[in-house]
């Protein structure tokens, strides 16, 4: 794995999601209610990025404070299962006082990057692409969560969403021993380097991410470790799967574990230069491999 991780951080860093990550996390910075021209710049450059691309874009606005907040959303159609949909999703908010480079603009720049790639062929399933809005404190677990407002509505209409993916954190890669740190005891059973991407999910969806982790595997080897297990593990349900789960719906996340790993969590320092672009390049073409397989691509 350690000679496989390191030809990964030889290999062609993405030039979109680099300049992605420079814009939210660098240009935009700190984007949340109590920044709400920087909130709105982000959601206007998603918008643009998407349009660029041919999408239709669903803005869905709620007041926060007095600040219109919108979940964002696009959708490649299925060819063949149009009814049934898989959710790839990530919040473009950061934490008050962050500018939020990897919490979570690398989610976000992901999700730009696999649904600009979804544009030119054609799943057997809809594909839709969400920026949710709201997902940091103090909104996280409350009415105002964007995730939560969106799945709510979701449930509501009945869309048959059979999977969704939550992009969280996902630019943060290391290669040195003890760089990766858990919650107690789980230590014992993963690797102390943190070299990996994680998937991330509850019990009820156990099966529909193990089935994603084997995709995965499939279209690359890049080093990739899973967990199943109750949401009271201290960050295990810490992003919008969690809306998902409330409502009935199987949903993982994809993170690079965040806190765990990642020193500039929730700092002032988290800004596009501490990314590891090569890994998280690597890291989203196997994401889009996966999606597609997942989503049964035709052309």
């Amino acid at each position: 794995m350690k000679s496989g991780f390191e030809a990964y951080n030889r290999m062609m860093i993405n030039p979109c999601l680099k300049r992605h990550v420079a814009v939210l996390g660098g240009d935009i910075a700190e984007r949340n209610v109590f920044r709400p021209s920087a909130l709105r710049a982000a959601a206007d450059y998603i918008v643009t990025e998407w349009r660029r691309h041919g999408y239709e874009v669903l803005r869905d606005g709620y007041p926060v404070n007095g600040v219109r907040c919108e979940n964002l959303s696009v959708t490649r159609l299925g060819s063949k299962d149009p009814a049934n949909i898989l959710l790839i999703g990530a919040h473009y908010d950061s934490v008050f006082g962050s500018p939020g480079a990897n919490d979570n603009g690398t989610g976000v720049a992901a999700l730009l990057e696999i649904a600009r790639r979804f544009a030119a062929i054609s799943p057997a399933c809809s594909v839709r692409f969400v920026a949710f809005v709201n997902e940091e404190p103090p909104f996280f677990m409350t009415a105002n969560m964007g995730s939560r407002i969106y799945a709510r509505a979701a449930r509501s209409r009945g869309d048959k969403i059979r999977l969704m993916v939550c992009l969280e954190t996902i630019g943060c890669y290391r290669k040195e021993p003890g760089s990766q740190q858990y919650p107690p005891l789980l230590r014992l059973f993963y690797p102390r380097t943190g070299n990996f991407i994680a998937f991330v999910s509850n019990f009820c969806s156990r099966r529909a991410m193990l089935k994603a982790a084997r995709t995965f595997r499939t279209h690359s080897d890049f080093p990739l470790q899973h967990l199943t297990g109750p949401s009271f593990i201290p960050g295990l349900a810490w992003s919008d799967h969690w809306s998902f789960w409330q409502e009935g719906y199987r949903a993982f996340m994809v993170t690079d574990t965040a806190f765990y790993r990642y020193p500039y969590y929730h700092t002032t320092q988290d800004t596009p230069d501490k990314i590891d672009y090569a890994p998280f390049s690597a890291v989203t073409d196997a994401l889009y491999q996966t999606f597609a397989a997942l989503a049964g691509q035709t052309k």
